[in-house]
């Protein structure tokens, strides 16, 4: 497997950074940020390689190596036995959410199908529903990872390159083919649960109205003490921790706004009716532990040489602030430097349950594909 990565700026253009000299590019993954990227990414990227398969998303940061930026990266992919394949779908209305991931799945699904890495518009899918409908249809032995695609701090439009111009309401998946292909995934967040666990009495999708029977918001904010003055902004420092039950593995909800008259929150995932929910706060140490955890599950025990897809929640990027790239050094640490990051910071990471096959939506983890290949 041959890896490079390439940065944009509008006077130089696309220059490569690191990796091999790869002139024919099977498949380019594109993150960046801004109107810039939107209107000019798959443009130049196409003048440049006109034979390749060029997909990625707008993005809530840049992963580029050990450094977190609002950049245009490109990172070049050719395996030497293994196969990729590339299929995409528009979609008008978030109720297609379900069919979409059972279309994706369906389109991927033939012999040797090793994983699946999916990009999605971050603002107007329910990726909750997106991921039913890929473990519908995917056998448990294909994993899916991926991520939501940002806006920054906007959050107003996210956009999906899929061998064309940059658009909102799209989903883009690839596909990994063949034995010689080692495929490796991890998701780790590291927050820490406090208070009482509760139950969502009144919920609506991803917006909670009632908690053990009370308002929301009210309840909510008996816990933040003087974050409360910062809302909706520190809500990102308190998500909720979520379970079916108490035999089921927890899974993390960010918040992202209130609504003072409906006494409600929203999150940037489903948060059903009669699950058990914590709240949870920051751990900087342990965030950035967290991570280090994420690339010691993650990579391969047979290959020095990787490439490593790094999503990892927007929420994130917030909490540890200046302190951020010190979560992709001690993963870089781990991997050695024969393995190259590349990825972006996400409204909402995908990722298979810990312990479990099937893949589920995920919010403030740290959610990593490792690929490599036997030669």
């Amino acid at each position: 497997m041959l890896t490079s990565q390439l940065l944009y700026d509008e006077i130089n253009g696309w220059k490569q950074l690191s990796g091999d000299n790869i002139q024919d590019p099977q498949v380019i993954l594109a993150f960046g940020m801004g109107e810039g990227f939107v209107k000019n990414a798959y443009r130049t990227l196409r003048e440049k390689f006109p034979k390749s398969d060029i997909i990625g998303c707008t993005t809530a940061g840049t992963i580029v190596g050990t450094q977190v930026d609002d950049i245009s990266v490109a990172t070049l992919i050719s395996l030497e036995k293994g196969k990729m394949q590339v299929v995409s779908q528009e979609f008008s209305s978030t109720d297609e959410s379900e069919l979409i991931g059972q279309n994706i799945a369906k389109s991927l699904l033939r012999e040797e199908l090793k994983h699946i890495f999916i990009l999605s518009d971050g603002l107007h899918i329910n990726g909750t529903n997106l991921t039913a409908g890929l473990n519908r249809e995917l056998p448990q032995s294909v994993h899916v990872t991926g991520g939501l695609a940002g806006d920054g701090t906007a959050f107003n439009k996210t956009h999906i390159i899929a061998n064309a111009d940059a658009k909102e309401k799209c989903v883009v998946a690839l596909g990994f083919y063949g034995n010689s292909l080692e495929v490796n995934s991890s998701c780790f967040a590291g927050w820490d649960e406090f208070g009482a666990e509760r139950l969502i009495t009144r919920s609506e999708g991803n917006i909670v109205y009632e908690i053990d029977s009370k308002p929301a918001l009210g309840l909510y904010k008996t816990y933040l003490a003087d974050e409360i003055k910062d809302l909706p902004a520190s809500g990102l420092k308190f998500p909720f921790s979520i379970r079916e039950d108490a035999s089921k593995k927890p899974i993390i909800r960010t918040f992202l706004a209130i609504n003072e008259e409906e006494q409600s929150l929203t999150f940037a995932g489903d948060v059903p009716e009669m699950y058990r929910c914590r709240l949870m706060k920051s751990n900087i140490d342990k965030l950035i532990d967290n991570a280090g955890l994420a690339a010691e599950q993650a990579k391969s025990n047979k290959h020095s040489h990787s490439l490593c897809l790094a999503v990892s929640c927007f929420g994130r990027r917030v909490v540890l602030s200046q302190l951020v790239e010190e979560e992709l050094d001690i993963m870089q640490d781990v991997f050695g430097e024969e393995t190259q990051l590349s990825g972006f910071y996400s409204y909402g990471e995908i990722a298979p349950l810990d312990g479990l096959d099937k893949c589920a939506l995920h919010n403030q983890t740290m959610t990593l594909t490792v690929i490599s290949e036997e030669l």
